[in-house]
């Protein structure tokens, strides 16, 4: 069978993630051309035997016999990227988010329709071995109907106040996967959103027009509801803990850790901490994800998170903004129009 050719747009963190999945654990792939502004990362090119390094996204669509575009760039440029790959005929898996206006993602979205080339949203959280196994039981009804869905998402420390002020903000930056975890896990849609956040790590980051403390309640469309916090600091490490509560029981997952020992003595009971960041804790998901992109693309299949998953994420964040500053709950319609 003749290899599905890829390219990657962006060699950051999570760009260097999916090259070296693409490149190590795909053999069914090829990477054809990798594209970043940055001069060192050619040397990365080279590592993994990439034929063509370029510095322009144009430049990158015009190399001959590209399948599909990885976007992994940062995420002002993701909007005008997706609408070249689509234009040029190119699949496309584009990390989150699709863009920080609502307006902007619905251009983008009937653009890529419009085209008829397949897009994936990159919502890592979704293919994590513990947190599909929580979804697996919620829709086979082990927990019953679900109540409440409770997520925690702490990161060991906060990213630069320079990133803080192009990140859209903790909720559109940060939440945004939980909101995609609220109706991934629970399947249901969310109707209302209410907020409420503070800054308690770094002054700095309120400077910068931002929070990093939340609580945020959803409500789903049947009234049942969701509760999310987030820390920009947890000083034990990087904090991903889920619970599904229903008529017939619980279902939860906890953090990994690097190994599960615990030394029991006198002065107490002690083990080591969460695995220290997403690059960490959330290795196979990567993997995960884009074996689930090249199925769809194989198969014909449908993408396991499409564009829509994106926008509605996107409407979640800017409801929690409006209900915090507002004070008041926001339905999601509301920002839907």
């Amino acid at each position: 069978m003749e290899k599905l050719k890829v390219a990657v747009a962006g060699l950051g963190r999570i760009g260097k993630i999916h090259l070296k999945n693409l490149c190590r654990n795909f053999p069914e792939i090829e990477v054809l051309a990798v594209m970043d502004v940055f001069d060192e990362s050619e040397a990365i090119a080279r590592e993994f035997n990439i034929p063509v390094f370029v510095k322009d996204f144009d430049e990158l669509l015009a190399v001959s016999g590209v399948d599909a575009v990885v976007i992994c760039s940062p995420t002002d440029t993701h909007a005008d990227y997706v609408v070249k790959a689509a234009k040029a005929g190119k699949n496309i898996f584009c990390e989150k988010p699709l863009d920080l206006s609502l307006s902007r993602v619905l251009e983008v979205l009937k653009i890529v329709d419009e085209s008829g080339v397949r897009l994936m949203m990159g919502f890592n959280r979704r293919f994590d071995p513990e947190f599909k196994r929580i979804r697996q039981l919620v829709e086979d009804g082990s927990v019953g109907d679900v109540h409440i869905v409770k997520i925690t998402s702490r990161d060991p420390a906060p990213p630069p106040v320079s990133y803080i002020k192009v990140s859209g903000g903790l909720f559109l930056d940060m939440t945004i996967h939980d909101f995609d975890m609220a109706r991934y896990i629970s399947g249901k849609q969310v109707k209302e959103v209410f907020a409420k956040g503070t800054v308690m790590v770094d002054p700095e980051i309120g400077k910068a027009g931002d929070i990093d403390t939340a609580v945020i309640t959803l409500t789903f469309e049947d009234d049942t509801m969701a509760i999310i916090d987030n820390s920009r600091k947890a000083v034990y490490g990087y904090d991903q803990r889920l619970e599904v509560f229903g008529n017939k029981g619980m279902a939860i997952a906890e953090n990994n850790f690097p190994n599960n020992h615990k030394l029991y003595t006198h002065a107490g009971v002690s083990g080591d901490l969460p695995l220290h960041f997403f690059l960490e804790r959330y290795e196979a998901s990567y993997n995960q994800e884009v074996r689930e992109f090249i199925d769809a693309l194989v198969s014909g299949g449908d993408m396991p998170v499409d564009g829509k998953d994106g926008l509605l994420s996107i409407a979640i964040g800017l409801a929690a903004k409006k209900s915090m500053e507002e004070g008041r709950p926001v339905k999601v319609n509301e920002i839907l129009g």
